[in-house]
């Protein structure tokens, strides 16, 4: 039987903003013990892992490439921090109708070509925003980290021209293809 990888489709910034949102990982992991999302580079969930078998990578990375979008380039926000209780932390991003059509249009691809249909967490729909903790956040540091963070500003613009698959190898998340 085939080896089956993970596999999730985001939007990585670029390299001025990534580095500002790892700053942000990094103090969280420092201070507050929360190093999960350490294990990728700062990002954007277009589409939730799924797992894919290794032996059909090919086929893959063939679909990814041939996903078509006219509205490029999207200019987004980033506007300060906010909370899914009780232990994830992120950046917000602003509201906008391209990143919704772009989300819903790969989502959509991604269905049809690859019968894949897990493309939001639970079902729960979209919501774009940049993990600065998560899972491994204690629950009793909770409200301390919120308070933490509410005090905060941070505010960026980022242009987006594609979008990444990424794929997990040895627990971390690597970069496998950029459409752009």
């Amino acid at each position: 039987m085939a080896k089956k990888n993970l596999y999730f489709v985001a939007i990585v910034p670029e390299e001025s903003v990534r580095e500002q949102v790892h700053q942000f990982k990094c103090e969280a992991a420092d201070r507050y013990g929360s190093k999960a999302a350490l294990k990728s580079p700062p990002h954007i969930t277009l589409h939730m892992p799924f797992q894919w078998r290794d032996d059909r990578e090919d086929q893959l990375l063939e679909v990814m490439r041939s996903f078509s979008f006219d509205r490029y380039p999207i200019e987004l926000t980033l506007d300060g921090f906010d909370f899914f209780p009780p232990r994830v932390v992120y950046i917000k991003v602003e509201e906008n109708e391209a990143l919704r059509e772009l989300q819903k249009d790969l989502c959509d691809h991604i269905r049809r070509e690859l019968n894949i249909f897990n493309a939001t967490y639970k079902d729960m729909g979209f919501h774009p925003h940049m993990t600065i903790a998560f899972r491994d956040l204690k629950k009793t540091l909770f409200p301390q980290v919120m308070e933490d963070y509410s005090q905060r500003n941070f505010q960026t613009k980022m242009t987006v021209a594609g979008f990444t698959l990424l794929k997990n190898e040895s627990k971390q998340w690597q970069e496998v293809l950029y459409t752009g």
